[in-house]
């Protein structure tokens, strides 16, 4: 899954799985172009894969802003003599939690829907051209198994995952000509920050420990094993390779068997 020579924008790619996507790719020889808000983690991300000789480039932005977004994309373009092989729209938020459709707050609901979708869609909107154009390209969305199946108490976070995949459906109709693909990974729980974040709030509302809910996602899983952020990373490296050039259009579920 060689990657080499090839340029690649991460937008939310210093945190947690987008940070973990970002050095896969560089260690399979990809030039990276970061955008997110965070100008520092950016920083750090960079200098570590500024190590490795790989082109890196830094965009603060955020992703369901329009002008934005289309400036961290021409400075890319820019950066890189005119070429992006591979976008992954990893950036997101995870909207109310444990929260009841009738108490989740109108402005929290538009939050993640902007946030995700948007998100999702800004990106792909400015990018697709330039792929078009050269005639190659791989887009990979993170959606998340919450837009696969119900998942009561996180209607907005689930409803924009949903939407993800519909967007991705769509988009891989329209540029498949183009010999660009499109596709969505989406990952159960993941272990990390948001994962820990999630756990707590869970287990204050329902009154147990941390480890109980910990133990519960584990346990669901037909592999009993928390998915890692780098076994998310490793599948977005052989959708962005040769490897992956025949699949589009595609859910890939990362979660360890939780909801066969």
């Amino acid at each position: 899954m060689d990657l080499s020579n090839q340029n690649a924008i991460v937008t939310g790619g210093a945190k947690g799985i987008g940070r973990a996507i970002s050095f896969a790719l560089a260690r399979a020889g990809a030039n990276i172009a970061l955008i997110a808000r965070d100008a520092q983690a950016m920083s750090r991300v960079a200098a570590e894969i500024g190590k490795s000789g790989r082109q890196v480039l830094i965009a603060e932005a955020d992703v369901s802003n329009d002008a934005e977004v289309k400036a961290a994309v021409q400075g890319a373009v820019e950066r890189f003599g005119g070429r992006i092989d591979i976008l992954v729209n990893v950036a997101g938020i995870a909207g109310p939690i444990e929260t009841p459709v009738q108490d989740v707050d109108a402005a929290a609901f538009d939050e993640v829907m902007r946030v995700n979708v948007a998100g999702t869609f800004l990106p792909t909107k400015y990018v697709v051209p330039v792929m078009i154009r050269q005639k190659y390209g791989r887009i990979i969305n993170i959606g998340s198994n919450s837009g696969t199946a119900a998942y009561p108490n996180r209607v907005g976070y689930a409803a924009s995952k949903w939407a993800i995949r519909g967007l991705t459906r769509c988009v891989a109709q329209e540029v498949g000509p183009h010999n660009v693909t499109v596709n969505c990974i989406n990952p159960g729980i993941v272990d990390g920050e948001r994962m820990q974040r999630l756990c707590r709030e869970r287990a204050r509302t329902r009154g147990v420990e941390e480890e109980t809910i910990r133990r519960e996602y584990s346990s669901a899983q037909a592999i009993d094993r928390i998915t890692s952020e780098e076994d998310v990373a490793e599948v977005a490296v052989f959708l962005a390779s040769a490897a992956g050039k025949n699949i589009t259009g595609q859910d890939i579920d990362i979660d360890g068997g939780w909801r066969l």
